[in-house]
Formats: C-alpha cells, structure tokens, sequence
C-alpha cells in the first residue's frame, strides 16, 4: 500500500475485524504508549470493531502529560523574570501549574512565545541579545533530537542566550515500570515516531523479561488493527517478541543520524513521571560539554511550592487503572477550554481524546 486512503480502507478494516475475532480466544488487555495512537483509536473507533474479550487502554504516551508539575512552575517562574523569553509549543501553554499558567504570565505581560521549531527559537535569540532566551525541551525521542540539534547548533554559531529547560525522556522505563507495578498488560501498541528515531531495539527487554509482545504501529485505522491483530497472534501462541507494523516508517536500526545528535548532546538521569513518580534512567539531562545551554544550571529561579490538582486523576488514566470517563471532573470542571489536569490539555492527552471522540 502506498497512499494514505488504502490504509483508510473499509473492506481492509472489516476484514481484519473479523480476522481479530476469528482468533482471539483469551481475555485480553493491550496498552498504547503513545499520545498520537491514543487520539486515533478513539477517532476511528478502533474499540468498537474489536470483540468483548479484546480491551484497549491508554498508557503514558503524552509527555505533556507525565512531565511534572514542578516543570511547569518552573517554567512560570522563569517567565516571570524580566530578561526572559520562553519559547515552547503550542500544547505546553496552557498546562496548569500549581497557581497559574503560561498563557495566564501572557496575558499577565511575560514575554511567552509559541515557536513551531527549535530553530524559530534560535532566530529569537539571534534578534533579542539582551535577553535570555529559554526553549521549554519536552517530549520522548521524536522530539528531543530537535533540541540537540538546536545547543549543537547554538554553539556552532556562538549564540550564548539560548538556554534549553528539558523534561526530555525514554519511553522504555515506563513501559517496564507498569508491569513491575502490576498493572494488567498484555501486549505493548508501541508508539511509531519514537521507534522512527530508536529503531525497535529498545523494547527487546520487554518479550525477553516480562515475556509480553511488542508490536510498533502506525496511526491509520489499518495499521492500528493490523498491530492487534500481529500481538493477537503472539498471545494467542505465546510466542512473544518485537515486531514493526510501521515498515513503511520504522527501520529496526532507527535513525541514526538523530540517536548519534542524542548522544552528544544528553545523557540519561533518573526523571519523575505522572502517576510513576521517578524512575532511574528514564529522563534526559545535558551533558556537562553544554552546560552553558542548561538553564537549570544557568538560570537559578525562585520556585513556588508545587500543589497538585485536588480531583484528578491523570496518573491513574496514565498507567491504564482508570478511563477519563471514570474521573468525575470529566467534561464538566475540566474540559478543553478550561482544563484542570494536564491529560484534558494535549491533543496526545486520553482525556482529550475521550472528550473530543468519546463522550
């Protein structure tokens, strides 16, 4: 198949439907690690074509979602300083902090600037020398090599206002985390543009330890129900390994390219994540050769105390215990437009995409 339509397709839809169901014998839990596959199967209702004993749940796949709170204060606090200018994606804007929010310091005057690329932010910096430029890093391996890429470069050209805040990390603790917790797990939906960066090596250890299977999916309703059906299979026969269903996309060597920008740049660290708390080597820090561009080193800042949001229960729908249906804020105190936890604000976040597809 080459066009996106085919994998569109009603008749190949239907069809792997009932293939699912011809096979599928065990009660069975899948988990999907990844925000983008989280919004498309509730898009395209992926669980209503799957039979009763099949159930799909969302894992922590948001990053927006599992970054601390503590991050977004500090973010806040960093915006309130008056030689400062935060760059940062749209959906990271409207996160709540303990008491306000980025687009709250907006409006309030501070200098916050959504940019669509790391080298938008660079470009400020270039432009505004007298003040300290801060790029809030966030995400899994698909976006943290955009960072790198934005201190190689920043030293390359000697910009020395440009300072990187990460709450960059690695999806693989997660992922092990949750089993050793003892959430009920079957097979891992593993997310695509992260394995497009990582290449499949890094689940190796979840067949080889856990002895659950791990199939790599792309984002169309075909994929999604060709990669169940690839872990039915596995569980079914209890043969369980690493496989890509993304192949149009993912290679099992991964870019390299990126990994090599990674490695110069970052280096693991233990990080906290929503509904996990810390997990060893799970986030990413940059290495002492940069640290120049790290402004938790660089930028001291005055944080508030950190309060979490009384009612939520983000970290229970991201380790795939609760639904969003289940919170009693849903859709009523939080929604969209006025968000109370973390997970109703990213469009990768599962209580979006229930309220969005699923209400």
């Amino acid at each position: 198949m080459k066009y996106i339509d085919e994998f569109r397709s009603k008749e190949l839809v239907l069809e792997l439907a009932r293939q699912i169901k011809k096979i599928s014998k065990k009660e069975i839990r899948l988990m999907e690690v990844c925000g983008g596959h989280t919004m498309s199967i509730q898009k395209f209702g992926i669980p209503s074509l799957l039979p009763n004993n099949i159930k799909l749940v969302s894992g922590p796949g948001c990053p927006v979602c599992v970054s601390d709170r503590k991050y977004i204060d500090q973010a806040i606090a960093y915006s309130r300083l008056s030689d400062v200018i935060i760059t940062t994606y749209g959906d990271l804007i409207r996160v709540p902090g303990s008491t306000s929010s980025l687009d709250v310091e907006k409006a309030n005057g501070a200098d916050v600037r959504i940019v669509y690329s790391v080298l938008d932010a660079l470009k400020i910096a270039k432009e505004n020398s007298d003040k300290k430029i801060i790029f809030l890093g966030i995400g899994f391996e698909t976006t943290a090599p955009s960072s790198a890429v934005g201190i190689i470069n920043a030293h390359a050209q000697g910009i020395k206002n440009f300072f990187l805040f990460s709450s960059h990390k690695i999806m693989p603790p997660a992922m092990g985390a949750l089993i050793d917790e003892g959430v009920k797990i079957d097979g891992y939906i593993a997310p695509g543009h992260v394995s497009t960066i990582t290449g499949s090596g890094i689940y190796k250890d979840i067949p080889e330890k856990y002895n659950l299977g791990v199939v790599i999916s792309g984002f169309e309703p075909v994929d999604l129900l060709r990669s169940i059906f690839m872990l039915v299979k596995q569980i079914e026969s209890e043969d369980h390994n690493v496989e890509i269903e993304y192949s149009r996309v993912v290679r099992a060597e991964g870019n390299k390219k990126a990994q090599k920008m990674l490695d110069e740049v970052f280096e693991l660290r233990d990080d906290w994540w929503r509904g996990l708390g810390v997990l060893p080597a799970s986030g990413m820090k940059i290495r002492d050769k940069y640290k120049a561009y790290d402004a938790e080193i660089m930028i001291p800042v005055e944080v508030e105390k950190t309060k979490e949001e009384k009612g939520c229960i983000c970290g229970e729908i991201l380790k795939g215990l609760k639904n969003p249906k289940d919170c009693k804020l849903f859709g009523k105190a939080c929604n969209p437009n006025d968000p109370v936890g973390a997970c109703m604000v990213s469009h990768e976040g599962a209580c979006n995409a229930y309220y969005r597809f699923n209400r």
